[in-house]
Protein backbone atom coordinates (compact mmCIF):
# COMPACT_ATOMS: atom_id res chain seq x y z
CA UNK A 1 0.00 0.00 0.00
CA UNK A 2 2.83 2.38 0.87
CA UNK A 3 4.55 1.62 -2.44
CA UNK A 4 1.36 2.32 -4.40
CA UNK A 5 0.80 5.59 -2.54
CA UNK A 6 4.40 6.66 -3.19
CA UNK A 7 4.00 5.81 -6.88
CA UNK A 8 0.77 7.85 -7.07
CA UNK A 9 2.47 10.83 -5.45
CA UNK A 10 5.35 10.60 -7.91
CA UNK A 11 2.92 10.47 -10.80
CA UNK A 12 1.09 13.47 -9.42
CA UNK A 13 4.40 15.34 -9.02
CA UNK A 14 5.39 14.58 -12.61
CA UNK A 15 2.73 16.93 -14.04
CA UNK A 16 4.29 19.56 -16.24
CA UNK A 17 3.36 22.61 -14.23
CA UNK A 18 6.60 24.60 -14.41
CA UNK A 19 7.32 27.24 -17.04
CA UNK A 20 10.17 26.28 -19.41
CA UNK A 21 13.56 27.56 -18.36
CA UNK A 22 15.72 29.72 -20.62
CA UNK A 23 17.97 26.70 -21.26
CA UNK A 24 14.99 24.58 -22.31
CA UNK A 25 13.83 27.30 -24.69
CA UNK A 26 17.33 27.74 -26.11
CA UNK A 27 17.76 23.98 -26.64
CA UNK A 28 14.40 23.86 -28.43
CA UNK A 29 15.47 26.76 -30.68
CA UNK A 30 18.70 24.96 -31.58
CA UNK A 31 16.58 21.99 -32.67
CA UNK A 32 14.49 24.26 -34.88
CA UNK A 33 11.46 24.21 -32.58
CA UNK A 34 9.93 27.68 -32.42
CA UNK A 35 6.49 29.08 -31.81
CA UNK A 36 5.38 30.50 -35.13
CA UNK A 37 2.32 30.62 -37.34
CA UNK A 38 2.46 29.70 -41.00
CA UNK A 39 -0.96 31.29 -41.45
CA UNK A 40 0.39 34.67 -40.36
CA UNK A 41 3.39 34.36 -42.68
CA UNK A 42 1.17 33.40 -45.62
CA UNK A 43 -1.22 36.29 -44.95
CA UNK A 44 1.62 38.82 -44.84
CA UNK A 45 3.13 37.38 -48.02
CA UNK A 46 -0.25 37.49 -49.76
CA UNK A 47 -0.76 41.15 -48.82
CA UNK A 48 2.75 41.95 -50.05
CA UNK A 49 2.04 40.17 -53.34
CA UNK A 50 -1.15 42.13 -54.07
CA UNK A 51 0.43 45.42 -53.01
CA UNK A 52 3.39 44.66 -55.28
CA UNK A 53 1.03 44.09 -58.21
CA UNK A 54 -0.68 47.41 -57.50
CA UNK A 55 2.66 49.25 -57.22
CA UNK A 56 4.36 47.62 -60.21
CA UNK A 57 1.31 47.30 -62.46
CA UNK A 58 2.59 49.91 -64.95
CA UNK A 59 6.05 48.31 -64.95
CA UNK A 60 4.53 44.88 -65.61
CA UNK A 61 2.24 46.20 -68.36
CA UNK A 62 5.04 47.99 -70.20
CA UNK A 63 7.27 44.91 -70.16
CA UNK A 64 4.45 42.62 -71.30
CA UNK A 65 3.67 44.99 -74.18
CA UNK A 66 7.36 45.07 -75.11
CA UNK A 67 7.49 41.27 -74.96
CA UNK A 68 4.44 40.81 -77.19
CA UNK A 69 5.69 43.52 -79.58
CA UNK A 70 9.03 41.76 -79.86
CA UNK A 71 7.30 38.38 -80.35
CA UNK A 72 5.07 39.63 -83.21
CA UNK A 73 7.62 41.86 -84.93
CA UNK A 74 10.77 39.73 -84.65
CA UNK A 75 10.26 36.23 -83.29
CA UNK A 76 7.29 35.06 -85.40
CA UNK A 77 8.69 36.39 -88.72
CA UNK A 78 11.90 34.50 -88.00
CA UNK A 79 9.98 31.30 -87.41
CA UNK A 80 7.85 31.49 -90.59
CA UNK A 81 10.64 32.20 -93.09
CA UNK A 82 10.22 29.74 -95.94
CA UNK A 83 13.91 29.46 -96.81
CA UNK A 84 14.83 28.19 -93.32
CA UNK A 85 17.42 30.93 -92.81
CA UNK A 86 15.63 32.46 -89.86
CA UNK A 87 15.57 29.50 -87.47
CA UNK A 88 19.05 28.27 -86.63
CA UNK A 89 20.55 26.82 -83.46
CA UNK A 90 22.20 30.13 -82.67
CA UNK A 91 19.12 32.26 -83.37
CA UNK A 92 16.92 29.86 -81.39
CA UNK A 93 19.25 30.14 -78.39
CA UNK A 94 19.23 33.91 -78.66
CA UNK A 95 15.43 33.98 -78.84
CA UNK A 96 15.08 31.77 -75.76
CA UNK A 97 17.68 33.77 -73.84
CA UNK A 98 15.94 37.05 -74.65
CA UNK A 99 12.54 35.64 -73.66
CA UNK A 100 13.88 34.28 -70.37
CA UNK A 101 15.58 37.60 -69.62
CA UNK A 102 12.36 39.53 -70.24
CA UNK A 103 10.37 37.18 -68.01
CA UNK A 104 12.99 37.53 -65.27
CA UNK A 105 12.78 41.33 -65.51
CA UNK A 106 9.01 41.09 -65.11
CA UNK A 107 9.24 38.73 -62.12
CA UNK A 108 12.30 40.37 -60.44
CA UNK A 109 10.34 42.85 -58.28
CA UNK A 110 8.01 40.11 -57.07
CA UNK A 111 10.90 37.75 -56.30
CA UNK A 112 12.73 40.45 -54.33
CA UNK A 113 9.65 41.53 -52.40
CA UNK A 114 8.63 37.92 -51.78
CA UNK A 115 12.06 37.01 -50.41
CA UNK A 116 12.23 40.02 -48.08
CA UNK A 117 8.66 39.57 -46.82
CA UNK A 118 9.18 35.83 -46.25
CA UNK A 119 12.29 36.51 -44.15
CA UNK A 120 10.68 39.35 -42.20
CA UNK A 121 7.33 37.63 -41.62
CA UNK A 122 9.12 34.68 -40.04
CA UNK A 123 11.86 36.71 -38.36
CA UNK A 124 9.34 38.95 -36.58
CA UNK A 125 7.76 35.91 -34.96
CA UNK A 126 10.96 34.51 -33.46
CA UNK A 127 14.63 35.30 -33.12
CA UNK A 128 16.40 34.22 -36.31
CA UNK A 129 18.76 31.28 -35.88
CA UNK A 130 20.15 28.79 -38.42
CA UNK A 131 19.54 25.16 -37.46
CA UNK A 132 20.15 22.01 -39.48
CA UNK A 133 18.34 19.80 -36.96
CA UNK A 134 14.98 19.74 -38.83
CA UNK A 135 16.80 18.50 -41.96
CA UNK A 136 18.17 15.40 -40.26
CA UNK A 137 16.34 12.21 -41.29
CA UNK A 138 14.27 10.61 -38.54
CA UNK A 139 13.12 7.00 -38.76
CA UNK A 140 9.88 7.66 -36.89
CA UNK A 141 8.71 9.84 -39.78
CA UNK A 142 8.70 6.72 -42.01
CA UNK A 143 6.63 4.75 -39.51
CA UNK A 144 3.12 4.34 -40.98
CA UNK A 145 1.60 4.08 -37.51
CA UNK A 146 3.02 7.46 -36.54
CA UNK A 147 1.87 8.81 -39.88
CA UNK A 148 -1.72 7.74 -39.20
CA UNK A 149 -1.51 9.23 -35.70
CA UNK A 150 -0.39 12.57 -37.12
CA UNK A 151 -3.04 12.38 -39.84
CA UNK A 152 -5.88 11.93 -37.35
CA UNK A 153 -4.43 13.94 -34.49
CA UNK A 154 -6.19 16.89 -32.88
CA UNK A 155 -3.77 19.28 -34.58
CA UNK A 156 -4.66 17.84 -38.01
CA UNK A 157 -8.37 18.25 -37.28
CA UNK A 158 -7.80 21.85 -36.18
CA UNK A 159 -5.82 22.54 -39.37
CA UNK A 160 -8.57 20.98 -41.49
CA UNK A 161 -11.27 23.10 -39.84
CA UNK A 162 -9.11 26.19 -40.23
CA UNK A 163 -8.62 25.46 -43.95
CA UNK A 164 -12.35 24.97 -44.47
CA UNK A 165 -13.04 28.23 -42.62
CA UNK A 166 -10.55 30.08 -44.83
CA UNK A 167 -12.12 28.67 -47.99
CA UNK A 168 -15.56 29.75 -46.79
CA UNK A 169 -14.29 33.26 -45.97
CA UNK A 170 -12.59 33.58 -49.36
CA UNK A 171 -15.74 32.43 -51.16
CA UNK A 172 -17.98 34.84 -49.23
CA UNK A 173 -15.71 37.84 -49.84
CA UNK A 174 -15.25 37.05 -53.54
CA UNK A 175 -18.97 36.39 -54.06
CA UNK A 176 -20.00 39.60 -52.28
CA UNK A 177 -17.63 41.83 -54.25
CA UNK A 178 -18.43 40.24 -57.61
CA UNK A 179 -22.14 40.57 -56.84
CA UNK A 180 -21.67 44.28 -56.13
CA UNK A 181 -19.88 44.78 -59.50
CA UNK A 182 -21.87 42.30 -61.59
CA UNK A 183 -23.52 45.07 -63.67
CA UNK A 184 -20.09 46.48 -64.59
CA UNK A 185 -18.83 43.03 -65.59
CA UNK A 186 -21.80 42.41 -67.95
CA UNK A 187 -20.98 45.51 -70.02
CA UNK A 188 -17.25 44.89 -70.37
CA UNK A 189 -17.71 44.05 -74.05
CA UNK A 190 -18.74 47.65 -74.64
CA UNK A 191 -15.67 49.08 -72.86
CA UNK A 192 -12.30 49.60 -74.63
CA UNK A 193 -9.77 46.81 -74.09
CA UNK A 194 -7.37 48.71 -71.80
CA UNK A 195 -10.22 50.07 -69.70
CA UNK A 196 -11.74 46.58 -69.34
CA UNK A 197 -8.39 45.12 -68.32
CA UNK A 198 -7.88 47.92 -65.78
CA UNK A 199 -11.38 47.40 -64.37
CA UNK A 200 -10.93 43.65 -63.97
CA UNK A 201 -7.48 44.14 -62.47
CA UNK A 202 -8.78 46.64 -59.93
CA UNK A 203 -11.57 44.25 -58.92
CA UNK A 204 -9.16 41.32 -58.54
CA UNK A 205 -6.74 43.42 -56.46
CA UNK A 206 -9.53 44.67 -54.19
CA UNK A 207 -10.79 41.13 -53.64
CA UNK A 208 -7.26 39.91 -52.98
CA UNK A 209 -6.47 42.65 -50.48
CA UNK A 210 -9.72 42.13 -48.56
CA UNK A 211 -9.12 38.39 -48.41
CA UNK A 212 -5.53 39.04 -47.28
CA UNK A 213 -6.65 41.35 -44.46
CA UNK A 214 -9.13 38.77 -43.19
CA UNK A 215 -6.44 36.08 -43.34
CA UNK A 216 -4.11 38.45 -41.48
CA UNK A 217 -6.56 38.57 -38.57
CA UNK A 218 -6.80 34.78 -38.66
CA UNK A 219 -3.02 34.62 -38.79
CA UNK A 220 -2.63 36.74 -35.66
CA UNK A 221 -5.08 34.50 -33.81
CA UNK A 222 -3.19 31.44 -35.04
CA UNK A 223 0.10 33.03 -33.95
CA UNK A 224 -1.20 33.58 -30.40
CA UNK A 225 -2.44 29.99 -30.30
CA UNK A 226 0.88 28.56 -31.52
CA UNK A 227 2.84 30.65 -29.00
CA UNK A 228 0.62 29.36 -26.21
CA UNK A 229 0.87 25.78 -27.43
CA UNK A 230 4.65 26.06 -27.84
CA UNK A 231 5.08 27.19 -24.23
CA UNK A 232 2.61 24.53 -23.06
CA UNK A 233 4.46 21.72 -24.88
CA UNK A 234 7.77 22.84 -23.39
CA UNK A 235 6.52 23.00 -19.81
CA UNK A 236 8.59 21.01 -17.36
CA UNK A 237 8.02 18.95 -14.26
CA UNK A 238 9.52 20.01 -10.95
CA UNK A 239 11.96 17.11 -11.20
CA UNK A 240 13.10 18.21 -14.68
CA UNK A 241 13.80 21.71 -13.34
CA UNK A 242 15.82 20.25 -10.48
CA UNK A 243 17.76 17.94 -12.82
CA UNK A 244 18.51 20.82 -15.18
CA UNK A 245 19.75 22.94 -12.29
CA UNK A 246 21.97 20.09 -11.13
CA UNK A 247 23.42 19.64 -14.61
CA UNK A 248 24.02 23.35 -15.07
CA UNK A 249 25.16 24.34 -11.59
CA UNK A 250 26.19 21.01 -10.11
CA UNK A 251 24.65 18.99 -7.31
CA UNK A 252 23.73 21.37 -4.43
CA UNK A 253 25.05 18.86 -1.88
CA UNK A 254 28.39 18.61 -3.67
CA UNK A 255 28.59 22.39 -4.01
CA UNK A 256 27.76 22.74 -0.33
CA UNK A 257 30.61 20.40 0.59
CA UNK A 258 32.95 22.33 -1.70
CA UNK A 259 31.98 25.63 -0.03
CA UNK A 260 32.50 24.03 3.38
CA UNK A 261 35.99 22.85 2.39
CA UNK A 262 36.79 26.33 1.07
CA UNK A 263 35.64 27.89 4.35
CA UNK A 264 37.74 25.44 6.33
CA UNK A 265 40.82 26.20 4.21
CA UNK A 266 40.22 29.94 4.62
CA UNK A 267 39.87 29.52 8.37
CA UNK A 268 43.13 27.55 8.57
CA UNK A 269 44.96 30.32 6.69
CA UNK A 270 43.36 32.89 8.97
CA UNK A 271 44.43 31.02 12.12
CA UNK A 272 48.00 30.87 10.84
CA UNK A 273 48.02 34.68 10.82
CA UNK A 274 46.96 35.05 14.48
CA UNK A 275 50.51 34.56 15.94
CA UNK A 276 51.74 37.55 13.87
CA UNK A 277 48.99 39.86 15.22
CA UNK A 278 49.78 42.77 17.57
CA UNK A 279 46.57 42.46 19.57
CA UNK A 280 43.31 40.50 19.78
CA UNK A 281 40.27 42.60 20.67
CA UNK A 282 37.38 40.65 22.24
CA UNK A 283 33.69 41.07 23.12
CA UNK A 284 34.85 39.31 25.50
CA UNK A 285 33.32 35.84 24.93
CA UNK A 286 31.42 35.95 21.63
CA UNK A 287 33.72 37.89 19.26
CA UNK A 288 37.47 38.09 18.72
CA UNK A 289 39.32 40.27 16.19
CA UNK A 290 43.08 39.99 15.57
CA UNK A 291 44.81 43.17 14.33
CA UNK A 292 48.30 43.75 12.98
CA UNK A 293 49.91 47.11 12.22
CA UNK A 294 52.94 47.29 9.90
CA UNK A 295 53.51 50.80 8.57
CA UNK A 296 55.77 49.46 5.82
CA UNK A 297 52.93 47.36 4.36
CA UNK A 298 49.86 49.51 4.99
CA UNK A 299 49.09 52.98 6.36
CA UNK A 300 46.50 51.59 8.79
CA UNK A 301 46.12 48.46 10.96
CA UNK A 302 44.84 45.36 9.16
CA UNK A 303 42.40 42.71 10.38
CA UNK A 304 44.26 39.39 10.01
CA UNK A 305 41.60 37.19 11.66
CA UNK A 306 38.12 37.43 13.13
CA UNK A 307 35.41 35.10 14.35
CA UNK A 308 32.59 34.54 16.76
CA UNK A 309 31.63 31.79 19.18
CA UNK A 310 33.87 28.78 18.45
CA UNK A 311 36.21 30.69 16.13
CA UNK A 312 36.55 33.48 18.70
CA UNK A 313 37.60 30.98 21.35
CA UNK A 314 40.06 29.40 18.91
CA UNK A 315 41.61 32.80 18.05
CA UNK A 316 42.06 33.63 21.74
CA UNK A 317 43.55 30.20 22.39
CA UNK A 318 46.15 30.62 19.63
CA UNK A 319 46.86 34.19 20.85
CA UNK A 320 47.60 32.95 24.38
CA UNK A 321 49.88 30.20 23.06
CA UNK A 322 51.88 32.82 21.07
CA UNK A 323 51.88 35.58 23.73
CA UNK A 324 49.64 37.89 21.70
CA UNK A 325 47.99 40.52 23.91
CA UNK A 326 44.21 40.14 24.33
CA UNK A 327 42.22 43.29 25.09
CA UNK A 328 38.53 43.53 25.91
CA UNK A 329 36.50 46.25 24.18
CA UNK A 330 32.94 45.23 23.43
CA UNK A 331 31.92 48.14 21.20
CA UNK A 332 35.15 48.22 19.22
CA UNK A 333 35.24 44.44 18.72
CA UNK A 334 31.64 44.46 17.46
CA UNK A 335 32.28 47.44 15.14
CA UNK A 336 35.38 45.91 13.57
CA UNK A 337 33.75 42.48 13.21
CA UNK A 338 30.67 43.83 11.40
CA UNK A 339 32.35 46.44 9.17
CA UNK A 340 35.81 45.10 8.26
CA UNK A 341 36.64 41.86 6.43
CA UNK A 342 39.78 39.82 6.90
CA UNK A 343 42.69 41.42 5.03
CA UNK A 344 41.12 44.90 5.02
CA UNK A 345 42.35 48.03 6.78
CA UNK A 346 40.66 49.63 9.76
CA UNK A 347 38.35 52.50 8.61
CA UNK A 348 39.32 56.07 9.63
CA UNK A 349 36.45 56.40 12.11
CA UNK A 350 38.03 53.63 14.22
CA UNK A 351 41.63 54.92 14.07
CA UNK A 352 41.48 56.66 17.46
CA UNK A 353 40.09 53.69 19.38
CA UNK A 354 42.49 51.20 17.77
CA UNK A 355 45.45 53.54 18.23
CA UNK A 356 44.78 53.80 21.96
CA UNK A 357 44.76 50.00 22.32
CA UNK A 358 47.93 49.60 20.22
CA UNK A 359 49.67 52.28 22.29
CA UNK A 360 48.95 50.34 25.48
CA UNK A 361 50.12 47.09 23.87
CA UNK A 362 53.34 48.65 22.57
CA UNK A 363 54.02 50.25 25.97
CA UNK A 364 53.57 46.89 27.73
CA UNK A 365 56.05 45.31 25.33
CA UNK A 366 58.52 48.19 25.52
CA UNK A 367 57.92 49.15 21.88
CA UNK A 368 57.53 52.67 20.59
CA UNK A 369 53.99 53.54 19.61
Amino acid sequence: METVLKYDLQMFGDDKTEEPTSKKLEDARKKGQVGKSQELSHAIELIAAFLSIRIFVKYIGDHFIDLFTWAYTYMIPQLVKSDGSGLTIRSTGNLLLYGILQMFLILAPFLAVGFLVAVLSNGLQFKFQVSAEPLKPKLDKFNPVNGFKRMFSMQSIVNLLLSLAKIAVIFIIAYTMIKDHVNELFILYEVPLYAAIAQIGTLVLDIGLRISLVLLVVGFADFIYHKWKYKKDLKMTKQEVKDEYKNAEGDPQIKGKQRQRMREASQRRMMQSVPQADVVITNPTHIAVAIKYDIEKAPAPIVVAKGEEYLAQKIKEIARENNVVIKENKMLARSIYTTVDVGEQIPPELYQAVAEILAVVYQSKGRRA
